[in-house]
Order: C-alpha cells, then structure tokens, then sequence
C-alpha cells in the first residue's frame, strides 16, 4: 500500500468516525470467510458496514474526532462495525457474537461517549429509531381511538336495546 492510498484510508475512516452514530470495535479472530460474509450481511440488513482497517491507520484517523478515545481498543486483528442509527451497529454485533463466540466485542464509542463491552450491550438493549417512533405514533393515536370509541359507545349501545325490543316483539 502506497502512501496515497494509506491517505485514502486514512480519509475514509475519518468520515466513518465522525459520521457514524456509533462505531463498534470487536476482535475477529477464527472466523471464517462465510461466518465474516455473514456478519457483513447482517450489519447492511440492519443498516450498517463492516469495515477491517490497519489498527494504525485507524488510530491516525481516530485524531480529532469525537471517538478519539477508542484508540486503545485498536490492537490484535480488530473489525469495526458502524452505522448512522446509534442503536442498529449494536444490536448487530451484540446478536452476532451471541452466535458466533469467535466475535469478541471490545467496545466503541458513541459519538464522543466511549463504550466499553458492557456500553455496547446496553446500547444494544435500546430501542431501534423506528421502534420508538412506531411507540411514540401508538401513544398520539391512542386518545383518538379511545374517543372515537367513546362517540361510537352509545350508537352501539342504542342499536343493541332496539334489537332486544324487536326480538320481544317478535316472540
């Protein structure tokens, strides 16, 4: 790798650092080419890329943005996983590596916030962007449906006692 392309990567994973929502180190030690391929189709189903970079390159990268204090984690052949939405990076990893032991999570860091393994496990247990949207949504559209309900009650209620009455009638 000439000095150019060390540059390029450099560059790259700057940007991977400061515009992620977080970035998870693990070790990936023994995992095959299929378990990896696995683990990268995962992270893009969630939402997130995979990337293997020189830990030094990485560390070069890491100066000046907000995870900067990542950088001890960057030793031994590490992966990094990352994505915009500060919870699918996570919960990817975290899901990953209760299948597969070989990933070793480290930690990472959230923005400027360092995670150790047990920060990730506990961003992992949050919930995802949508799931709180779609939470938020049903608790607005809650007291709708309880009022149309409500106005609909005594409707509902008037036609059950005329279908009684008409049934006495009728017997």
């Amino acid at each position: 790798m000439d000095r150019a392309q060390k540059e390029a990567v450099v560059a790259e994973l700057g940007q991977i650092f400061t515009d992620s929502g977080v970035v998870v180190v693990a070790h990936y030690e023994g995992l095959s080419v299929a378990e990896m391929t696995d683990f990268r189709l995962r992270m893009k189903t969630a939402g997130g890329s995979v990337r293997v970079a020189k830990n030094k390159l990485a560390k070069i990268a890491l100066k000046g943005t907000p995870g900067e204090s990542m950088g001890s984690l960057l030793t031994g052949m590490t992966v990094l996983a990352y994505s915009e939405d500060p919870v699918a990076a996570a919960k990817t990893v975290d899901a990953f590596a209760k299948d597969n032991k070989k990933l070793v999570v480290l930690g990472g860091a959230m923005g400027a916030t360092p995670l150790d393994e047990a920060g990730v496990k506990a961003v992992a247990a949050m919930p995802s962007r949508e799931e709180l949207i779609a939470s938020i949504v049903a608790c607005l559209g809650a007291p709708a449906g309880q009022l149309v309900s409500a106005i609909g009650a005594p409707a509902a209620n008037i036609a059950g006692i005329l279908s009684t009455l008409e049934e006495r009638e009728a017997a």
